[in-house]
């Protein structure tokens, strides 16, 4: 170990609250290491700064405990731990991230240059491209269009290259050059996504062009209920001059460029490798919603619940995504089981904003989990009575809220409900499958329930349950032998199910197979069926099919029709 990488890991180690220092070590290790399993990063923190007390130079401690800092989205107890491996002469991408970020942070541009030069590289794309900003930040805007050019010369780069040239130059003011760009699309290799089409319409607006970018929005987008997208194309259509406010900096333009690179990432790497190109991008503009949203989902993703709201609360309320963000946080309450408290966001949240057919709907699906079925039905109504039809999702509010009636034996209500998503969505295959059921159930329109069910199965061969429901319905119709095939491929598609697996032993009995009803019988109590269910089964195991039948007034199997 050299003299200043001596000296970088003792003051690494000072840094340290005193309380840290004289505990033993074997136990913050192995902590640490299932804190890095679990992706725990505030446990991970804590854990891995003590075991680094220990061991200040060990090369897997401190990339981890820069992983848990980064994590958490700090980026300034990350600096010395990545400024001691790189003084060590430890290769790392991460570290070179966090310096980068801090200097571009900083604003000190010719430290982000050198870095660079300096070897200190993450990948081809990010270094061009922050090279590129770098030189925007430097106010060398032919040195930064040399960078750009030079991206979008190289091979599988062009459309990031084109994307953040087109932002520099609008962030300088050359609104016409950056439209040149975004209008050769997709030509030149650019594709619209949502940010790249919100940049293009403010660029269009400061040309006084609100006609052709309300035009670019609807046709990219269509009928939607984004709070942000509904904000700026209102404002489009009133005529107001829109700011160019996506990118108005260099470090804003490093903020985007990690945030695009995130978005690459998403579903293609771990979650917790591209939450640290999210967080870089928040770090670098802590108005860049996109990348806190982002960041909280992907930490939901990995079950760091309470990490998650947390972020998402530092999304500002008068900004156009702070409706998304309480709608995640929420969404993060729930999966942690705090129902109560996701209630407690939704309510304030209607409270601001009643109009908001989002909010209503999420909340009728919460109190709807709640068993407040009474309130998740009003809110289902309230949400409706906004949505336009045209909306896409319109019908699964009407689905939504025919369960809910379901749940309240309303059953006219509910296939009201039912019939009206099924006339936005008639090969919808989950409605089809639950009205189709429903109606099974109650033994009325067989012949129309065996249509939807059909067509249901026939859009998802592969869903146990629809499966199930085609062999029930052949079995309410007594065509049992049919029955018993399609319940057997329900069963091998979810074998651990209660009722497909009590469904089969009903239709092994039914076509004279008892040993094997009973086996499907005691399977299906196996895996913890409803006391009510459990009852009947029990039943049946005790005095078979037949008589649980006649108990029940139901015809005997034979004459099922």
């Amino acid at each position: 170990m050299t003299k200043r990488a001596l000296l970088t890991a003792t003051c690494l180690i000072a840094l340290l609250p005193l309380r840290l220092l004289g505990e033993p070590q074997a136990g913050p290790y192995l902590a640490a290491r299932q804190a890095a399993i679990a992706s725990d990063y505030a446990a991970g923190s804590a854990y891995f700064s003590k075991a680094l007390i220990a061991d200040p130079a060990r090369p897997f401690l401190l990339e981890s405990a820069m992983i848990a800092q980064v994590g958490l989205g700090d980026f300034e107890a990350a600096l010395p731990i990545a400024q001691a491996m790189v003084d060590l002469g430890l290769q790392s991408q991460l570290a070179h991230l966090v310096l980068s970020v801090t200097a571009a942070n900083a604003e000190d541009w010719d430290a982000v240059i050198a870095s660079l030069d300096q070897g200190r590289e993450i990948g081809p794309l990010i270094d061009g491209l922050t090279r590129a900003w770098a030189y925007v930040g430097k106010g060398q805007m032919s040195a930064a269009i040399d960078s750009f050019d030079t991206l979008i010369e190289g091979a599988g780069l062009s459309a990031y290259g084109l994307y953040n040239k087109a932002l520099a130059l609008a962030s300088v003011g050359d609104f016409e050059g950056a439209d040149a760009i975004f209008s050769g699309a997709p030509e030149n290799g650019m594709r619209y996504n949502r940010r790249s089409a919100i940049a293009h319409a403010q660029i269009l607006s400061q040309l006084g062009r609100n006609a052709e970018a309300t035009s670019m929005i609807d046709g990219v987008f269509g009928p939607q209920s984004d709070p942000t997208l509904i904000d700026l194309r209102t404002r489009l259509v009133a005529g107001d001059m829109v700011n160019f406010n996506y990118v108005d900096t260099a470090k804003n333009g490093m903020s985007e460029l990690y945030l695009m690179v995130a978005q690459a990432l998403v579903g293609d790497t771990p979650d917790d490798y591209t939450l640290r190109y999210a967080r870089a991008a928040a770090r670098l503009d802590p108005a860049n919603s996109d990348a806190i949203l982002l960041s909280a989902d992907l930490l939901e993703n990995m079950g760091q619940y309470d990490l998650a709201s947390a972020t998402y609360s530092t999304v500002l309320r008068d900004d156009p995504a702070f409706q998304s963000a309480e709608l995640g946080r929420a969404e993060t309450l729930r999966q942690a089981g705090k129902i109560e408290a996701a209630i407690e966001v939704l309510e304030a949240l209607i409270r601001s904003t009643p109009n908001a057919p989002r909010v209503l709907a999420t909340a009728g699906d919460i109190y709807r989990e709640a068993g407040d079925l009474g309130k998740a039905k009003t809110a289902y109504t309230q949400a409706l009575n906004l949505y336009d039809d045209a909306d896409p999702l319109k019908w699964f509010i009407y689905y939504m809220r025919g369960i809910t009636n379901h749940g309240l034996d309303a059953w006219p209500e509910a296939e009201a409900d039912f019939r009206a998503a099924l006339a936005l969505r008639p090969d919808q295959p989950q409605v089809l499958n639950y009205l189709g059921y429903s109606m099974v159930e109650r033994g009325i329109n067989l012949d129309e329930a065996l249509v939807m069910i059909e067509t249901a199965v026939a859009a998802e061969p592969q869903n146990g349950a629809i499966v199930d429901s085609l062999g029930w319905v052949l079995f309410q119709r007594g065509d049992y032998a049919a029955a018993v095939g399609h319940l057997e491929d329900a069963a091998s598609l979810i074998p651990v199910d209660p009722i497909i697996n009590d469904h089969l032993g009903d239709a092994y009995w039914a076509v004279g197979r008892f040993n094997e009803a009973q086996f499907q019988w005691n399977r299906a109590l196996s895996f913890d069926p409803t006391e009510e269910d459990a009852a009947k089964i029990r039943r049946k195991l005790e005095i078979g099919l037949d008589a649980v039948r006649a108990e029940d007034g139901v015809p005997p199997l034979a004459q099922v029709k």
